[in-house]
């Protein structure tokens, strides 16, 4: 399994291109970065059952929604919001509007030489906010990554926002957001649950889950693209057996029947 990022997936699309016959041989995926560490696993097992390799190309999911639209030979689209895949079958690009994979989790996380690491909750935030101890604060952006929408929307019903705005780091992913946050860089982020889990993030911090109630669930759908070869479609349908449900739940998210 080979990985890509959204800046070397741009570069080759921009400058160097992709020959039909590479994308059909090694079908490439786009993937919304809460799933960098679970698709990774995932795709790994995948090749070993099978034999067939999967690229994968992380990114927010909003633009690799618009990669799509200009032309970038992915095969196959996993949004961590519902609604970009059912623009991109409204405008034709997709053979179906897809199936939901997961339900997301956001998590507030601080580093461990964060204050807020002592007391995990949103009074706690608020007090190191007004005493300067909380400086900086990251979340992934709002414009195109939906964990970073849902995290304005727990700031705002937890009447955090004007207080905090100004202190915001903004991720162009969801894993720039966890990168900030990790690193030390910012005292504290609300990131998905799914990247807090894996062991190069959890064993740098603390984390607790955020009530769900308190932004709109990030109901997240996958769809093969037009072009979809039939290694993508065979992954496609992978992504829906019970043992990667298995690895889903246990890298963070709500799968099937708890949704």
């Amino acid at each position: 399994m080979a990985r890509m990022s959204l800046l070397t997936m741009m570069m080759l699309f921009a400058c160097l291109g992709m020959s039909v016959s590479l994308a059909e041989d090694v079908p490439v995926v786009a993937a919304a970065s809460d799933l960098s560490y679970a698709l990774v696993k995932i795709s790994d097992q995948f090749t070993r059952e099978t034999g067939h390799k999967i690229r994968l190309s992380f990114g927010s999911s909003g633009n690799l929604k618009r990669l799509v639209e200009q032309g970038a030979p992915f095969e196959m689209y996993l949004s961590a919001d519902e609604d970009y895949v059912f623009q991109l079958a409204e405008q034709g690009y997709t053979i179906d509007r897809g199936q939901i994979y997961a339900l997301g989790r956001l998590v507030l996380f601080a580093p461990q030489s964060s204050a807020l690491a002592e007391s995990l909750d949103f009074a706690a935030l608020r007090d190191l906010l007004a005493d300067g101890r909380v400086r900086k604060f990251a979340i992934a952006n709002p414009r195109h990554a939906p964990y970073g929408r849902a995290a304005r929307e727990v700031l705002i019903k937890v009447k955090l926002w004007d207080e905090i705005e100004s202190s915001l780091v903004f991720g162009e992913s969801a894993s720039q957001a966890v990168l900030f946050a990790a690193s030390g860089s910012t005292q504290g982020a609300i990131i998905p649950h799914s990247l807090a889990l894996n062991p190069s993030v959890s064993g740098k911090g603390s984390f607790r889950l955020i009530d769900k109630d308190l932004h709109n669930p990030l109901r997240q759908r996958m769809v093969l693209l037009k072009n979809a070869s039939d290694t993508a479609r065979h992954f496609f349908a992978y992504l829906q057996t019970a043992k990667v449900r298995g690895i889903l739940r246990k890298c963070g998210f709500n799968v099937s029947g708890e949704m």
